[in-house]
């Protein structure tokens, strides 16, 4: 096992106890050497009651040297062990009060204020991660309702329009098939709400882990802008894509497809009606760059500064029907950070962009 090293305190304790021994053994030896040299200057008479007291110590120096050295050493080192006791008292009761961290502050000997310091450090880390566990246990439990009440919703219907089939096997082909269409749709939402309690679960549960192979990332893109034309065209929006050709990038093609299919998800619930969403991806000197943007409500610096949280959503009130589960954005994070890039929002005059940093040859 390697030894601790010693901190600053305990050196600075050790220090001045050397110090203290030394320099009390040197006042010794220079006060018996002052001494003898005052008595000197006297005559004295041998029968003098203080003659024989100081010849007695003369004849006995060397033991009583030793005696009132034990004595000092004793005392110094006694002071020199109930200080640190004293020191380790109040350690133990901040570390007490770092069990159940609170704003008061932690307060040290002012021998001891790296350790405050330190102690002060990690209780504030304590509270807001705290916090931040407290604020994203709350979002999650918030979602989980929202979804348990959207489950119902469909399934609702589901089982409405099922049983009306089931019931009136006259009705016409007509209403058969507007019938069946709505069932189809709220089943394929019922579908995509289960798909979130599971992304909730493997994003609480499980690691991510890469499987890195080279593909042409410009394919890539473009079969996912194609993908979405429908989804474009449903919200009368479109899109321009500017994607440099042939481009090709060291990645998890599955995972990282992922990301962009989230940027675009994301891009389509936030814009507005009639408006146009842009790609641009570009590649120069090993680092491949891609921005997302498209024209919507400016967010505000506070939100754009959490929108990567996990369950964080931009409007709280949207209901899971185009709000999501709000992890979109935080896995598409851990994805790209984890291929060693970077993923970075900014929000400004009714615009959002979204800007993907990663290296194109190597997983960092």
């Amino acid at each position: 096992m390697k030894k601790a090293e010693r901190s600053r305190i305990t050196k600075r304790i050790i220090f001045q106890y050397i110090i203290a021994l030394a320099s009390f053994a040197a006042l010794l030896i220079g006060g018996v050497i002052f001494c003898a040299w005052i008595c000197s200057l006297f005559f004295w008479d041998w029968t003098d009651p203080l003659y024989q007291f100081l010849n007695f110590i003369r004849e006995n120096i060397f033991s009583i040297c030793a005696v009132i050295l034990l004595i000092g050493w004793f005392a110094i080192t006694y002071f020199f062990v109930i200080r640190p006791l004293n020191y380790i008292d109040e350690i133990v009761a901040a570390a007490k009060q770092l069990a159940y961290p609170s704003e008061e502050q932690i307060l040290l000997n002012r021998a001891l204020y790296e350790i405050q310091y330190e102690l002060n450090t990690v209780r504030e880390r304590a509270l807001r991660n705290a916090e931040l566990a407290h604020e994203a246990e709350k979002r999650k439990n918030d979602l989980i309702i929202y979804l348990a009440h959207d489950l119902k919703t469909p399934l609702t219907s589901i089982i409405g329009y099922l049983t009306l089939l089931r019931d009136e096997p006259e009705i016409s082909s007509e209403i058969r098939a507007r019938y069946t269409g709505i069932a189809l749709d709220k089943a394929e939402r019922l579908e995509q709400l289960i798909n979130e309690f599971f992304d909730i679960t493997r994003f609480s549960l499980t690691t991510l882990t890469l499987e890195p192979q080279s593909i042409s990332l410009s394919r890539m893109l473009e079969q996912t802008v194609s993908e979405f034309y429908p989804v474009f065209a449903e919200k009368d929006l479109t899109c321009t894509a500017a994607i440099q050709p042939e481009t090709e990038l060291v990645c998890d093609p599955d995972k990282l497809a992922r990301v962009f299919d989230n940027l675009f998800r994301n891009a389509v619930n936030y814009s507005y009606a009639n408006s146009e969403i842009t790609l641009a991806m570009t590649a120069a000197n090993g680092i491949v760059t891609v921005t997302v943007a498209n024209c919507g409500k400016t967010v505000p610096k506070e939100k754009l500064d959490r929108i990567f949280e996990q369950f964080f959503r931009l409007d709280s009130a949207r209901s899971t029907g185009t709000g999501g589960a709000g992890l979109g954005l935080a896995i598409a994070k851990e994805i790209v950070t984890l291929h060693g890039g970077s993923i970075t929002a900014e929000s400004e005059n009714e615009r959002i962009i979204f800007t993907v940093i990663l290296p194109q040859n190597k997983i960092s």
